[in-house]
This record gives structure tokens, C-alpha cells and sequence, in this order.
């Protein structure tokens, strides 16, 4: 009955955010393609206790960027609103130019890719988790995905390869394998702007390496948005934004925020003797 109760809760919640009654149909030029904007963005989940204050920042075609911050700084907030889970209070989000409002949530969220720190894999074959049963994403495309990302080695390796059955949540495979079929998945499907959310945040310093070059692989030609606690993981992107409170308080280069001595570089210091903390106290 409890569950029951939960379900039916579910099925009567209001739904908040919907379509345009006419979805734009404007012919975005490929020179645009990948942009995202936001300009002059508020945003609170309650009244005005603002996640966002007036946060503007414009990423380019192509671009890497990345969103750095501590905990509660407004990070993930930011990629909710890009892909209109939430509806800003204030400003206007853009992709391709065009404020996501008149967009589709079907063509919107086609075209913005997430990577997740925690991977969500069902049961069924290694090809259906990357295709997620899209006619249009045959088994070449699947194969073609997983080489980019360095992860065909590894599914070469299962009993059955691409046709091995995977349990709930890909309990069979390790975390590091199932970041790398995430990864797979991103590609195969062709978004233009790739969103990578704590993806390396909880794995060893030998997965994370393999990791690492399947995101670099997975960012080639798109439009990239890491939101990272570990900074080593971004520090060749083009360019960091700083955020504290949901306020963009500075924004440069790895090397411009280290010479500047301000948040960032407090916040790399902090880091680094953590990380040197923990080699000292490590058996052996």
C-alpha cells in the first residue's frame, strides 16, 4: 500500500514545465551549433532564496569548459536549468541561439548529452545499454562509440562481448567499465553539447587515468561542460568558471587562476594537501 501510495503521488504530481504550443523552426547555422548561453540567469528553488544570482557566461562551438565550486556553489543547478528540468526565475538560458523555453524537451535533451557520476546500466546486453533501443544507433555505431572511448577492449573481453547480459544497474561490471559504456552511450547518440557531472568524483587514481582518456576521446568536435571536485581533471579545459554562492566570481585559464591567488587558486591548494595527506598516511 506504502509503495502503492508513492506511485499514485507520482502519477498526480502537476506537471511544471511544458512544451511551446509551436516549437521554433529556425535553421540554426553550423557556426552555431553547440553554443550555450546564459544571460543574466536567477534562479531559487523557493521564493527568493536564490541557487543563481545574476549569472551570465557564454560557451562557444567546440568549446571545454568547466564549473568548479564548493559544495552548494550552484553547479549542478546550472546544468539543470541548460537542460530545462528547472525554468529559470529570471534571464534566459540559450542553445544554438535560441532560449531553450521554445524548444522541445525532446529535441532539447537530444541534443545536450550528461554523463552522471553515478552510471545507470538495466538488465539487458552491453549493445542495448549504449543504444537504448534506437533503431537508428545500430550495432556499428555502438561498436564505432565504444572504440572512441576506449571501451571496446574491455567488452571484447566479456563472455558473450557487445551480446553480454547485464544485471540491474551493471552490478557485473566495475565502476570504471560502466563510466566507459556511459561514455559510449554520449556518443552513439550524437548530442552536439556533452555535459560530464561529477564523472570521475568517486573512482581509484588508476581508473580515473582510463577514464581520462575516454573523456577526451568523448569530447572531440563537441561542445564540453565538466563539473568537477577533483580540479587535476580540468585543468586543460579552455576555460574555468568559478562559482561561489551562485555568483560567477572569476573565470580564466588554469594557469590565470593560479597566478591570480583567489578562490581557485585556494581552492587547488586546499586539494593538493589533502591529496598529499593521504599518499603520507597510506600503508606501505
Amino acid at each position: 500500500m506504502a509503495s502503492s501510495e508513492r506511485i499514485f503521488q507520482l502519477l498526480q504530481t502537476e506537471v511544471t514545465i511544458e512544451d511551446p504550443d509551436q516549437g521554433v523552426d529556425l535553421p540554426v547555422p553550423s557556426s552555431r551549433l553547440g553554443s550555450v548561453e546564459f544571460e543574466g540567469v536567477w534562479f531559487a528553488y523557493q521564493g527568493e532564496d536564490w541557487v543563481v544570482r545574476d549569472l551570465s557566461f557564454k560557451v562557444e562551438p567546440g568549446e571545454r569548459v568547466a564549473f568548479v565550486g564548493a559544495t552548494g556553489a550552484g553547479k549542478t543547478t546550472v546544468i539543470n536549468l541548460l537542460s530545462r528540468f528547472y525554468e529559470v526565475t529570471r534571464g534566459r538560458v540559450l542553445v544554438n541561439g535560441v532560449d531553450v523555453r521554445l524548444i522541445p524537451q525532446g529535441e532539447l535533451r537530444a541534443r545536450v548529452a550528461t554523463v552522471l557520476q553515478d552510471v545507470f546500466l538495466f538488465s539487458g546486453s552491453v549493445s542495448d545499454n549504449v543504444s537504448l533501443g534506437r533503431e537508428d544507433v545500430g550495432s556499428a555505431e555502438v561498436e564505432r562509440a565504444a572504440r572512441a572511448v576506449k571501451a571496446h577492449e574491455f567488452i571484447e573481453r566479456l563472455p558473450q562481448g557487445y551480446g553480454t547480459e547485464l544485471r540491474e544497474r551493471g552490478s557485473n561490471l566495475s565502476a570504471g567499465q560502466r563510466q566507459l559504456l556511459s561514455f559510449a552511450r554520449a556518443l552513439a547518440h550524437g548530442a552536439e553539447i556533452l555535459v560530464l557531472d561529477e564523472a570521475t568524483s568517486s573512482i581509484d587514481s588508476e581508473t580515473e587515468a582510463m577514464i581520462q582518456r575516454g573523456i577526451h576521446a568523448l569530447m572531440e568536435g563537441r561542445t564540453a561542460i565538466a563539473i568537477a571536485h577533483r580540479l587535476s581533471t580540468i585543468r586543460d579545459v579552455d576555460r574555468i568558471y568559478v562559482l561561489h554562492k551562485g555568483e560567477l566570481v572569476e573565470s580564466g585559464t588554469h594557469e590565470d587562476l593560479i597566478a591570480l591567488g583567489g578562490s581557485y587558486q585556494r581552492l587547488y591548494s586546499l586539494q593538493a594537501e589533502l591529496q598529499l595527506a593521504d599518499v603520507e598516511s597510506a600503508p606501505g
